[in-house]
């Protein structure tokens, strides 16, 4: 089995399982007390704390332990913003943020605060100028990641942190992916890190709070880790969370250059191998374990469970691999395509002949998918399926209306459970309805060649991937796309066949 998400959870280190089992007889007294125990405790505690600060470049006294990288961050977020609300209540963040500190923002939203997005281009990067204009005067943080957690991308981190130096506002960085590469650079004033996406035990995160920050702790304080995270230290999981810090980022250099070379093979080898393809993300500014890629026609949720049986573990951003049904917002911000999204984290010690063995399955089982979907890899193969009906749909009339159509030929297909509409005046309309990804694009694709080039389709669609995934087929497929308007039910997209 190789398991290739490390993104999620990497595989525990065997530096941290080694410092974990040598801490458990050690470090299990209370390092507050006195006695022989607890202070043996104290020293493990004191020494993974210097190690830590040393990896992420800050003073020992500046980095306290948390129960988890979720915890840094909302005890960040929110200590940051009570330590600055004389200055005001606008929080600043980018679309893509991880969602601990989307949710972090919702919070502070809810409670009266004001939050700005800043949005990505189609890489997933902010653009720093553009973000350096959302800070204000009542400005109380900003936070940015420095890598994008689903595509790997890395922000400009440095620059967004000079501009918030010249603002006066803090900047928080979310480096959980990154930090096992390295520090951070720029002069980014808090910082939080999550030990299981570095080969660290679970439950085990770090907050940074620079000196000179002004920071308030919300809710009950406590005693210890300078009252930033309450509750009694697990030292055993911390000196192996900091132990495997340092030994990932001993060995970054030379595994980045190995993994980058087997990532790059991938972004290049997939797009051939599968049709109607894209690679999204930074292609240079990246991780480089990390890449992440869209297929047509396929069921993210299928595809991945069709790898797993082939002894591979993946992730996916796609809803059709989502509880509640809708894109990721990493990708729905980006624009990019959702459906049948697959994320390739490789873990330290990946080889090229797992990766290799990967690119021989991925086509297959990509292929497999369509099939069952009644899908084909190109458009023009994409035939002799008829749309559902519109019954009577009010939403046919409009979109058949905005499509250059008329009413009489809207009420023609209702009356006729047909997608096609007669006349050269009227649109090809498909009902999609009630129909999840990627039966939508699907759908659109198979008939697409029954209009004439400049001829219309409409499709009516109330999945909330429609709204990313038509757009993203009419770029990767070489035809226009007109734009969306409200139907009855969902939403109308209108589509002109220019090729």
């Amino acid at each position: 089995m190789s398991y290739f998400d490390a993104a999620s959870s990497a595989p525990l280190h065997p530096v941290a399982r080694q410092a974990l089992q040598a801490s458990l007889d050690e470090g299990w007294a209370d390092p507050a007390r006195l006695y022989r125990e607890g202070r043996r405790a104290r020293m493990l505690l004191d020494a993974a704390r210097e190690a830590a600060a040393q990896a992420v470049g800050c003073r020992p006294d500046e980095l306290v332990f948390t129960s988890s990288g979720t915890r840094a961050v909302h005890s960040g977020v929110a200590g940051a913003l009570a330590g600055r609300r004389r200055v005001g209540g606008h929080l600043v963040v980018s679309a893509v943020e991880h969602s601990s500190v989307l949710h972090a923002a919702e919070a502070h939203e809810a409670a009266g605060g004001s939050v700005s997005r800043v949005p990505v281009g189609r890489t997933g990067a902010v653009d720093a100028d553009t973000y350096g204009t959302a800070l204000r005067t009542d400005t109380a943080l900003a936070c940015l990641q420095s890598a994008n957690h689903e595509v790997g991308t890395e922000q400009p981190v440095a620059e967004v942190a000079e501009s918030c130096r010249a603002a006066g506002v803090p900047l928080l960085v979310d480096a959980a992916q990154s930090l096992g590469w390295g520090p951070v650079p720029g002069g980014w004033s808090l910082l939080t890190g999550s030990a299981h996406k570095w080969g660290g035990p679970a439950g085990v995160g770090l907050l940074v709070v620079r000196k000179g920050a002004r920071f308030a702790v919300r809710g009950p304080v406590d005693e210890r880790e300078s009252g930033r995270a309450p509750g009694f230290e697990n030292i055993p999981a911390i000196v192996a969370a900091a132990a495997s810090l340092r030994a990932v980022q001993g060995a970054a250099a030379e595994e980045a250059v190995r993994l980058r070379a087997l990532t790059d093979r991938l972004r290049e080898r997939v797009p051939l191998l599968v049709p109607d393809t894209e690679v999204v993300g930074d292609p240079v500014r990246r991780l480089p374990h990390l890449v992440t890629f869209s297929s047509l026609y396929v069921d993210g949720e299928s595809v991945l469970s069709e790898l797993d049986r082939a002894g591979f573990s993946v992730s996916s951003g796609s809803s059709c691999t989502s509880s509640t049904l809708t894109p990721s917002h990493v990708l729905k911000a980006m624009g990019v395509l959702s459906e049948g999204n697959v994320r390739v984290s490789l873990p330290v010690g990946t080889t090229a002949e797992e990766v290799e063995r990967f690119l021989g399955v991925l086509p297959g089982v990509v292929a497999e998918v369509r099939a069952k979907l009644g899908a084909h890899t190109h458009t023009g193969s994409l035939a002799g399926s008829r749309a559902g009906s519109l019954a009577g749909s009010r939403a046919g009339s409009r979109a058949g209306s905005r499509a250059g159509g008329s009413e009489e030929a809207a009420a023609e297909v209702a009356a006729t459970g047909s997608a096609e509409v007669a006349g050269e005046a009227g649109p090809l309309v498909v009902d999609a309805l009630g129909k999840r990804c990627p039966l939508p694009v699907i759908e659109l694709a198979k008939v697409i060649g029954r209009v004439p080039v400049g001829g219309t389709v409409v499709v009516l669609a109330d999945d909330e991937a429609a709204r990313l995934d038509i757009p993203a087929w009419c770029e990767m497929r070489g035809q226009r796309y007109v734009g969306e308007t409200p139907a009855a039910r969902g939403s109308a997209y209108e589509v002109i066949r220019l090729a």
